[in-house]
């Protein structure tokens, strides 16, 4: 899909799509999931971004682990599920967006990588990664996560 947009998304207009890393080390029990924060705000996130064209979105999903957070591993090609947010572009203007959750299990964190300098990483447990994050829907899938 060009652009990542969405046809009749929303009745406001375009939805547009970008993917997303839930990045995890550890186990059944002992699960960590890995956040960013992001580069303007600083608030905790999961790693997301556009879907590239011709890429597939867990694919997607897993080149921003490795952008965003340093991050080797692999992504899962079944998505997780799904959240929303308004976008805020430079000049104000919102963009809805839905996010495509993919499940990332970690190999490798890494000393180095591209965005090292603008953000924060860090390594939480579920419930903890939960209460940082600002959307709902995410934070329900981050707390499921300590069930499974």
């Amino acid at each position: 899909m060009p652009d990542g947009v969405i046809r009749g998304g929303r009745p406001t207009g375009d939805l547009r799509r970008q993917c997303a890393a839930v990045p995890l080390t550890g186990g059944a029990g002992d699960w960590r999931v890995v956040l960013v924060t992001s580069r303007e705000t600083r608030r905790w996130v999961v790693p997301k971004g556009w879907v590239e064209p011709g890429e597939e979105p867990h694919v997607s999903a897993a080149r921003e682990a490795f952008e965003e957070a340093g991050l080797e591993g692999e992504a899962e090609a079944e998505p997780l599920g799904t959240y929303s947010y308004d976008k805020r572009k430079a000049n104000g203007v919102l963009l809805p967006c839905e996010v495509l959750v993919f499940r990332y299990r970690v190999t490798r964190l890494l000393a180095e990588w591209p965005e090292r300098h603008q953000r924060e990483r860090r390594l939480f447990r579920p419930e903890a990664a939960a209460a940082l994050v600002l959307e709902p829907a995410l934070a329900r899938l981050l707390r499921s996560l300590a069930q499974g």
